[in-house]
């Protein structure tokens, strides 16, 4: 299982977790027996209560240290020297949050392995809320798949938002550098995380990230949209093609693209849309369960946070 691997690279660490705490949404495999064998520290809630903003703040209330790091179950530590590579980043005392560096796995398909590229550079840096002119929306980036947040810098924001569709991470992210704080980056603290997406699972994506925008619009307000973004990773996928002798991809990559924007104005677009449709466009179908109903749909999206 992906959660023994994981659990094993984090016990031989250089530097040691001081406690390992596992929220499991009501698992019926082996997964709490294994993270037992570990030494962790589990936390049962009941399936249709999950949602990432909300378990990740269980954790993080419940946690003790000083400095909290997430990772997802599917995420693996390269090497021992994982841990303190990110943990370094804090010894600057204006960062708040960090994340790491995700590769792919081997047999992922080649716009998994471009994601990974064009999100994850060899360069460590540190951004702050003026990047925004710069960098806009991508200014707030984390991914929770590997992150590592200052316990009082997130105490300070709420923790992380509940019951969001998509993007706890950047959600935070945004808050913390609107705060004054600054996110680093750390290219030396590598995991082994990355999806094989086929089109319409990336229309899907794309579609859960534009309602998250909609019903969020201060992110957009406050930082910028997220297109020119997109420009950007179109032209930086093209040139990931050639140069790994992937050119005939090139009619696939522009039908992808294609979809992922046409999932994004749809997300977007959402409250337009009739809740049957939406429920066959969505990657999280029970979020639109949890929240809306075929006959009434909450008010979302506001420039308040």
């Amino acid at each position: 299982m992906t959660i023994n691997n994981l659990l094993n690279m984090i016990s031989q660490q250089s530097v040691q977790a001081q406690e390992i705490i596992i929220i499991d949404s009501s698992s019926t495999d082996d997964t709490r027996k294994i993270c037992r064998v570990y030494g962790a520290q589990i936390i049962v809630i009941k399936k249709e209560e999950f949602n990432h903003g909300k378990t990740r703040t269980i954790a993080a209330k419940h946690a003790t240290g000083d400095i909290l790091i997430y990772f997802t179950q599917d995420s693996l530590p390269l090497n021992y020297n994982t841990l303190g590579n990110i943990i370094d980043k804090f010894k600057n005392p204006k960062v708040a949050a960090a994340y790491g560096k995700q590769i792919s796995h081997k047999n992922t398909n080649i716009f998994g392995k471009h994601l990974r590229y064009f999100n994850y550079g060899s360069e460590s840096y540190v951004r702050k809320l003026e990047d925004k002119y710069e960098h806009g929306i991508k200014t707030a980036f984390i991914s929770n798949s590997f992150a590592a947040y200052r316990k009082t810098c997130l105490h300070q924001i709420g923790y992380f938002k509940d019951n969001l569709i998509f993007g706890e991470d950047n959600y935070a992210g945004a808050r913390l550098l609107m705060e004054n704080y600054c996110i680093a980056y750390a290219s030396d603290a590598v995991v082994i995380h990355s999806h094989s997406y086929t089109i319409f699972q990336d229309l899907k994506r794309y579609f859960d990230m534009g309602v998250f925008h909609a019903s969020h619009n201060w992110l957009l307000a406050e930082f910028g949209n997220a297109e020119g973004t997109g420009l950007k990773y179109i032209v930086s996928e093209i040139k990931f093609l050639f140069a790994n002798n992937a050119w005939y991809m090139l009619p696939q990559s522009i039908i992808r693209n294609m979809m992922k924007y046409f999932g994004y104005r749809l997300g977007i677009e959402f409250r337009r849309i009739p809740y049957s449709i939406i429920f066959r466009i969505t990657m999280n179908k029970v979020w639109w369960i949890k929240t809306y109903s075929s006959k009434s749909q909450p008010l979302l999206g506001n420039n308040e946070y």
